[in-house]
């Protein structure tokens, strides 16, 4: 799994006259996008966390670029116009921490061959193809080893042609090192060195293989020949490869398991490993670590995970966070809370349930009465309520919970990563949530959010669940790395990649993402005349309960069959004295799939005679 890349983009770009005078060779668009944009959008999705640009000519269009794509660091070659690439290359060295994808900020390529370098075994590879035809080949030597003897674009002083080198390459950082070792030594009379001859120097002491596609897909653009050519051969053969390889869509409009992205998707497509190896120990600790940043403080919160669904985490959270002799109080205002209930319930804890309407705000006065009526330890509440759509005001609730020293516990299952949330600032204590809803991965993976000198209290507590005893997960994590019992490996790769896209994207752009689509539906639901369950301005915008059409030719399961025939899937509603069904804004959804299903929608209501 490589985690950094490099993309060497300091140079002039000379060979393309004006158009490259004042914006970088990189910038130059194909299909309406940018060639290194492109790249850096490729890396994201190969599972790729930092990605360094090595800039020099019209540094600030990549500064700029930066500002979309947090995962970019730049680092400016001031020396640009006296070195080659190997001299943008040892600038951006310093901040490479283990392997690295090196790649050339002019190149379009299919993303396959990302694929191919990650998973080929050996440290240092470069990436070539067959014949291009492209007037512009960089030849490539092995010896019998398949480890690069030669490197030129001469092919007459090339023996036997290996390949012709596309401009992408995985080196370790021992290698990496090596080649800035031997350019400092020899900076003097080779300033303008480019990096795949120092490939050929460090190779015979530390081998650099090659890796031949023979029919890959790609081209590099140096001038106007060859950027007409990527628009009429090239790109079009890439776009191609690459739209075989898309997973048929299905957006979910249900409250989850909901839409992922075919990055998230492939990224479980990974090498066996056993999960007791300290490589996959470190990628947990490393989720563990980011699942706890986006709603609180690493110093004071951690995240425990388990192998299991968002209401595992609802279990582990109240059997482990309940004292002995403790006596919980929970909110019940939809079927998530009385869930709660039922888990304290069956699992002999004392428990009082505070009942509420699933569609109107919690009465506060009502409840805080409730609160100091008895002495309750523990407090329990879901933070949005996906029976209905309706959002707990957790920001008054659970300091109110605090003010009579109870701890609080919250599911937050479809509320987590999005929404902004501040576990510290809700005055919450454990929070439970899932891998997939707003965070975008695969379900299966169970975790709750803990405050760390409230989960050190239990340290002595009896275990009222093994499996689920969040104390002792906790525990053994922290030893050993390693959760207790068997994790899903594939899942917690699919996780790593969902977290990847949430950091780029973030949470706050997240949220205005659904906030969009829900006003498109609610735009709809208005110009139909159908009516929602929750007034609007206590929604929570991810999910919205619509009351039925007054109409006995109402169907739905007609309705969902026609939805699902075009690609939505949705689904009924959980009331159990009030009729409804849901519409959910989660995961992977666009405002422009809100907008088709929503036609979709009120063509189903005309054939009623609803509109």
């Amino acid at each position: 799994m490589i985690k950094q890349a490099v993309i060497m983009a300091g140079g002039l770009g000379s060979r393309f006259g004006g158009r490259t005078k004042a914006m970088p060779k990189g910038f130059i668009e194909i299909d309406g996008i940018a060639m290194v944009e492109r790249s850096v959008q490729k890396l994201i999705a190969a599972g790729v966390e930092e990605i360094i640009i090595g800039t020099g000519h019209c540094y600030e269009y990549y500064d700029e670029l930066a500002k979309k794509y947090h995962c970019i660091r730049t680092v400016r070659n001031e020396n640009y116009q006296n070195t080659s690439s190997m001299g943008t290359l040892e600038v951006c060295a310093p901040f490479v921490k283990g392997t690295a994808l090196l790649l050339e900020s002019d190149l379009v390529y299919d993303s396959i061959g990302l694929f191919a370098l990650d998973n080929d075994i050996r440290k240092n590879v470069i990436l070539a193809s067959g014949k291009t035809n492209s007037e512009d080949e960089v030849y490539l030597e092995t010896d019998e080893n398949g480890v690069l003897s030669g490197v030129s674009k001469n092919k007459a002083e090339i023996k036997n042609v290996a390949g012709e080198r596309v401009g992408i390459s995985k080196v370790s950082k021992e290698f990496l090192n090596k080649m800035v070792d031997f350019y400092d030594k020899t900076r003097t009379e080779n300033a303008k060195i480019d990096y795949e001859t120092v490939f050929k120097k460090i190779a015979k002491e530390d081998p650099i293989y090659v890796h031949k596609i023979e029919y890959y897909a790609w081209t590099e653009i140096d001038d106007e020949a060859m950027l007409t050519r990527a628009n009429t051969l090239i790109y079009p053969r890439i776009k191609e490869n690459e739209e075989l390889r898309k997973v048929q869509r299905e957006v979910l409009l249900n409250p989850g398991p909901s839409t992922t992205t075919d990055s998230v998707k492939y990224a479980q497509v990974v090498k066996d490993i056993c999960p007791r190896e300290l490589e996959f120990g470190n990628l947990m600790e490393k989720v563990s670590e980011d699942l706890t940043f986006f709603v609180a403080s690493p110093e004071k919160y951690t995240t425990v995970m388990f192998g299991c669904s968002g209401t595992g985490a609802d279990e582990a959270m109240i059997s482990s966070c309940v004292p002995p002799d403790g006596k919980l109080l929970v909110v019940d205002n939809g079927s998530y809370g009385a869930r709660l209930a039922k888990i304290a319930n069956v699992y002999g804890i004392e428990t009082d349930v505070f009942k509420s309407s699933t569609y109107e705000p919690i009465n506060l006065e009502a409840l805080e009465n409730q609160m100091k009526s008895k002495k309750y330890t523990t407090f329990a509440v879901v933070y949005h309520e996906t029976t209905t759509g309706l959002l707990n005001p957790l920001e008054k609730i659970c300091p109110m919970a605090k003010k009579y020293g109870m701890t609080t516990v919250c599911d937050i299952v479809s509320a987590y990563a999005g929404m902004p949330i501040d576990l510290e600032k809700l005055q919450i204590d454990f929070g439970a949530a899932t891998s997939n809803k707003h965070i975008g991965g695969m379900a299966g993976i169970g975790f709750v959010v803990c405050k760390k000198d409230e989960l050190l209290k239990q340290k002595d507590w009896p275990m009222r669940n093994y499996y689920l005893n969040l104390f002792d997960q906790y525990k053994y994590f922290q030893e050993t790395k390693q959760t207790r019992f068997t994790p899903p490996v594939q899942t917690f790769y699919a996780l790593r990649q969902a977290i990847i896209e949430t950091k780029q994207e973030t949470i706050e752009k997240r949220f205005a993402r659904f906030t969009e689509c829900w006003k498109i539906l609610v735009g709809t639901l208005n110009e139909i005349g159908l009516k929602m369950l929750v007034k609007e301005e206590n929604q929570s915008h991810f999910i919205t309960a619509i009351l039925i059409p007054e109409t006995p030719k109402y169907n739905f399961n007609k309705m969902h069959d026609f939805a699902r025939e075009q690609g939505f899937t949705i689904y009924p509603g959980k009331l159990g004295n009030i009729d409804t069904f849901r519409i959910a804004n989660m995961g992977d959804i666009k405002p422009e799939e809100m907008q088709r299903f929503t036609k979709i929608l009120k063509e189903y209501m005309k054939s009623i005679d609803v509109c």
